[in-house]
């Protein structure tokens, strides 16, 4: 058996063990003494760093102004019923107490919950717009709905209705992409972004600066009180260039005439030729613009604006074959470049064939004038006044010809005037959506069509017959009205194309300072000598005031003598439907202020259905000139009072699990005090009783649907 250890070995291990013990004591306590003494203040704000959170609050957006300072959007604080998300989870039954009492799904709070848009430091929003009875109900009862409280936001208001809802657009949550693309300027879940219109296009003039304001949470991440908070810095105004009362003379006129002649769409679009800037901008059918709330909008109201298109703005993304209103381009290249002159006529014979192109040939036919026309002996400006499509075939008939001959003019001269004056081309407006699609039909245009889709585009080539039906408007030429708005426009003052301007300026919402101002931007020249524009001039003069003018009857009893006018029709043929009706008008001559175009798709005639919406805003203009831009227009008090809704309620406690309603409650009465305050900065509308609004947070956005384009016209194969 091994000796056992002596008594000395034994008190030296107890001596070791020891030592050893105390020194571990010793640093175990050293270390409790710094935590406790020396870094007390370090520890300290690490935990209230813990317990504080940046909660934005947002800024009132700047108000959207007309030229005259009438507000076209504004602002109204209104009741929000909200829940947290720790409440939810901690007491269950809250959410269907609260679908019970607002009358709504228990599911629809569930996936308000859930919506990863709303910031997880905020109250969930539950319903917009709450009625006064239910916000007094849960102000009586707080006890019964634990996490939820009423707050105030704000909501935008649309004094015009229906009216340009498309131009102005809506605001909602920022999406996931749009918060990607924007992290760096401050953009949080939960912010409200313009989506369409000028709300999207002028966002970051009207957004604002966010407020900041402490929070301290608990464990659990519930906000247990209130730090302190930085006032948000409201949105600057934007002033545009709308002329209200015309704007929404041109609306009633569209959707009047739309719904008299069972058509789909249509637009219709004012300018002042000498700067570019936009009166009036309008397309049908339109919507009501409440329908969108900063959270969604109901399946519902979504399922109907994208059965009827409303979302669509005709104005800057229809496409439409421009007819007759395309023989300005026509004129232009056939003066400018010398195949016409002012005092050439040609002999109009009611139809037009092809030289070397047999009747009855693949392609081949004989042209007729528009039903109506007699024909007869036309210069440049009567085949203008009476809408001579005869004479414009010829006009395109012999441009080829000469270029397949020997080259002169060009492959494209009418291409060529068509696209300086706008037509075809992107026109810059401010505003998002505008069309890339627009195009004046061209050889390239039909080279490429082939190239992508042989089966659909089985000729490659440009025949002659594709010439004669691109020099009046029609063939694979499509259009927007915000375009031949533009090409009449340049023409009207004397050639200057300018980009259409919606903005034109932006100002301080409390100062009323001037901070920006739009400059009219040129695009663009176009040159005429006296003699040809004249000759141009001349004829759509005629189709105004002319006995001959295809425009003569809608404009009778116009004050023609002391506001005259000139304008152009166009029918725009297209295959299986009614045509399109256009028509364009500017004046006083002789210097121009306004042009205004309007486009009904399957209107039928320009003169019958386009010409009296035009007559419409020009009997407005007449009596009511629009006023010069007032940017300097009085601004509100630089002390704003926060608005408030003060309300003695009496608090009664129900029975435990009892499902409360408005008219009913049992228990004990408490007398309490609610106050309701809009955020500072705003100009509140007070706190009406309004319906209650739902929104669907599942339900995305609209994305605006592109017209497809027109079939071709059959093609005569001469080339």
């Amino acid at each position: 058996m091994p000796a056992e250890p002596s008594p000395a070995r034994t008190v030296v291990r107890l001596r070791v063990i020891g030592a050893l013990s105390a020194a571990l004591f010793s640093l175990m306590f050293v270390r409790l003494w710094y935590l406790q003494v020396l870094d007390t203040q370090g520890f300290a704000q690490t935990v209230i760093q813990n317990a504080v959170r940046k909660v934005e609050v947002p800024a009132p957006r700047g108000l959207i102004l007309d030229r005259s300072g009438g507000v076209m959007v504004g602002n109204q604080a209104t009741r929000e019923i909200t829940l947290s998300r720790v409440s939810a989870q901690q007491h269950p039954y809250v959410e269907g107490q609260l679908a019970a009492l607002l009358n709504i799904s228990p599911a629809q709070i569930q996936a308000d919950l859930s919506n990863v848009q709303n910031s997880p430091y905020k109250p969930v929003p539950i319903m917009q717009n709450a009625p006064m009875p239910y916000v007094l109900y849960i102000g009586e009862h707080a006890a019964q709905f634990p996490g939820v409280s009423v707050t105030t936001d704000t909501a935008r208001t649309y004094p015009m209705g229906q009216t340009g809802v498309q131009m102005l657009g809506y605001v909602g949550q920022i999406s996931s992409a749009e918060l990607r693309a924007r992290h760096f300027q401050g953009y949080q879940l939960g912010d409200l972004y313009g989506q369409t219109g000028v709300e999207n296009q002028y966002q970051s003039v009207l957004r604002g600066k966010p407020g900041v304001q402490d929070v301290e949470v608990d464990a659990q991440g519930q906000v247990v009180g209130s730090l302190g908070k930085t006032q948000p810095l409201p949105g600057d105004n934007l002033v545009t260039n709308i002329d209200q009362g015309l704007e929404q003379t041109l609306q009633q006129a569209l959707d009047s005439e739309i719904a008299t002649l069972h058509s789909q769409e249509g637009a219709a679009v004012a300018l002042d030729p000498r700067t570019g800037a936009v009166l009036a901008l309008v397309s049908s059918p339109t919507y009501d613009p409440t329908w969108w709330t900063p959270y969604g909008i109901t399946e519902a109201h979504y399922q109907q604006l994208q059965s009827s298109g409303s979302l669509n703005d005709w104005a800057i993304d229809g496409l439409f074959p421009p007819g007759s209103t395309f023989k300005l381009a026509t004129a232009t290249a056939a003066l400018q470049d010398g195949l016409w002159s002012p005092n050439e006529y040609y002999d109009d014979k009611g139809y037009f064939s092809i030289n070397g192109c047999t009747v009855g040939a693949p392609g081949c036919s004989i042209y007729h004038d528009a039903p109506g026309e007699s024909g007869g002996l036309f210069d440049i400006s009567q085949a203008l006044t009476v809408s001579s499509d005869d004479f414009f075939y010829n006009i395109g008939v012999n441009f080829w010809n000469d270029y397949k001959a020997n080259g002169k003019y060009g492959e494209t001269p009418i291409q060529d005037a068509a696209n300086a004056l706008s037509y075809g081309e992107v026109t810059g407006i401010d505003l998002p959506g505008e069309t890339q699609y627009a195009r004046v039909d061209s050889p390239q245009v039909v080279a490429k069509e082939h190239a992508q889709n042989p089966k659909a585009y089985p000729d490659g080539q440009w025949f002659t017959g594709n010439n004669l039906e691109m020099a009046f408007g029609q063939g694979g030429t499509v259009v927007t009205p915000i375009e031949a708005a533009v090409a009449y426009a340049t023409f009207a003052n004397g050639g200057t194309r300018y980009a259409p301007e919606i903005g034109a300026g932006i100002t301080n919402p409390v100062t009323g300072k001037v901070l920006e101002r739009v400059a009219p931007k040129v695009t663009g020249h176009v040159s005429y000598s006296p003699a040809n524009y004249q000759a141009i001039l001349s004829g759509l003069e005629g189709v105004v005031q002319s006995p001959q003018g295809t425009a003569y009857a809608p404009f009778q009893g116009f004050p023609l003598s002391s506001f005259p006018l000139a304008g152009k029709t166009g029918t725009a043929s297209v295959t299986g439907q009614q045509p399109n009706s256009w028509f364009v008008g500017f004046g006083p001559e002789p210097n121009p202020k306004y042009v205004v175009v309007a486009v009904i798709q399957g209107g039928g005639y320009g003169e019958a259905a386009a010409a009296p919406v035009v007559r419409q805003a020009f009997n407005y203009i007449v009596a009511h000139p629009p006023a010069p831009t007032e940017l300097g227009a009085p601004s509100p008090p630089a002390t704003r009072t926060t608005a408030c809704l003060f309300a003695t309620v009496r608090t009664t406690t129900p029975g435990a699990g009892a499902v409360a309603t408005p008219s009913t409650g049992s228990g004990a009465v408490v007398a309490t005090t609610t106050d309701l305050c809009a955020p500072a900065g705003e100009t509140p509308a007070g706190f009406p009783a309004t319906t209650r609004s739902r929104p669907d947070p599942a339900v995305g956005r609209a994305a605006a649907r592109v017209p497809t384009n027109r079939p071709r016209m059959a093609t005569a194969r001469s080339p």
